[in-house]
């Protein structure tokens, strides 16, 4: 089985990754999150060109399985389980979500963000996953929070996320992995 690296339709992707690191490492420290104890659950990727996603598409299937596509917000996710994780800082991760071009354009086909478990409550999530931050978090306008609920179609289990944004890349912060919310489904 190949390697996630050593796939051509990867390729930008592999290389990408390290800057992408140092990005994401940037804005833990300036938001001064210490997530060690948390599940980092996925990665994500974003493009504008759907050609781009069936290239990155027809590489993720080289080196890993595709777990869900379902249309959220209009348009096809795809999770991909990875048969060999990636390390992503201090963190391994073998989940990579593709969504496909919406109406959002973005600036580049790269990385975008991970996501990490934060148990707790559906209900009240968006209050704790706003614990995990100083109140200095509302002095740093540049940043750009969003809560949101998104939903795919038979998905039984609630997934309230809080994404912090800066400098291209967001943190995301939701209840449940995203195997459960797609076990939910069945």
């Amino acid at each position: 089985m190949p390697s996630f690296k050593d796939i051509a339709e990867l390729n930008d992707l592999h290389q990408s990754l390290p800057a992408f690191v140092a990005k994401l490492h940037q804005l833990l420290t300036r938001l001064a999150l210490s997530l060690e104890t948390y599940h980092a659950d996925h990665i994500s990727v974003r493009c504008f060109q759907k050609t781009t996603a069936e290239r990155w598409r027809k590489g993720l299937m080289q080196c890993g399985v595709l777990m869900s596509e379902k249309i959220i917000n209009g348009r096809p996710i795809c999770l991909f389980n990875l048969h060999e994780p990636l390390q992503v800082g201090q963190w391994q991760i073998d989940c990579v979500e593709l969504p496909y071009p919406g109406d959002k354009l973005y600036p580049q086909e790269d990385w975008e963000h991970v996501e990490w478990v934060v148990p707790g409550d559906p209900e009240s999530f968006h209050q704790t996953a706003l614990a995990l931050f100083s109140d200095d978090i509302l002095l740093m306008p540049q940043l750009k929070l969003k809560f949101s609920n998104p939903t795919g179609e038979g998905e039984r289990l609630p997934n309230p996320t809080l994404a912090v944004t800066d400098n291209g890349v967001t943190v995301k912060f939701h209840p449940f992995s995203i195997q459960d919310v797609v076990r939910s489904e069945s």
